[in-house]
């Protein structure tokens, strides 16, 4: 299910980290809109776990979108060469996702930008692992019995 909302939504899962997807959204695969469609696919994949739902989630996620320059490549030697990223914007992301709380996507100001979303959205900084100075955030949520 994770992998189908990710391709459905022109992305590549990267790898599986514990209970967590690494996916990502670039524009040589998504298109100009990479950071829209990363959004859209993070709040598909919490529609797809039951966030919408009005008897609540059949599993309870939370996911973290961020948008930057990182470096995707392969690593590791033969037989055991995968494609993956790394960079800061990758730690960036996977911070996020440790922090969300069910049915939350919290998104980078940066990211926000990129998808288009509306500017006047609540923001608020979140002191992330790693980080020196805050992050600022929006917090999108999937609410019960809304689609």
């Amino acid at each position: 299910m994770t992998q189908k909302v990710v391709f459905d939504h022109d992305g590549m899962v990267d790898k599986f980290v514990g209970d967590e997807v690494i996916a990502m959204f670039f524009p040589l695969l998504s298109g100009e809109r990479h950071a829209a469609k990363g959004v859209e696919a993070a709040r598909a994949l919490l529609r797809a776990t039951g966030h919408a739902d009005p008897a609540g989630p059949w599993v309870p996620v939370g996911a973290g979108v961020h948008t930057g320059m990182v470096w995707v490549g392969a690593i590791g030697e033969t037989p055991n060469v995968e494609l993956t990223a790394v960079g800061d914007g990758m730690n960036t992301t996977a911070r996020l996702a440790s922090v969300a709380v069910a049915g939350e996507v919290l998104v980078t100001v940066e990211a926000a930008r990129a998808a288009a979303l509306d500017p006047r959205l609540e923001r608020r900084r979140l002191d992330l692992k790693g980080k020196e100075i805050a992050t600022e955030v929006i917090s999108l949520r999937v609410v019960p019995g809304l689609a």
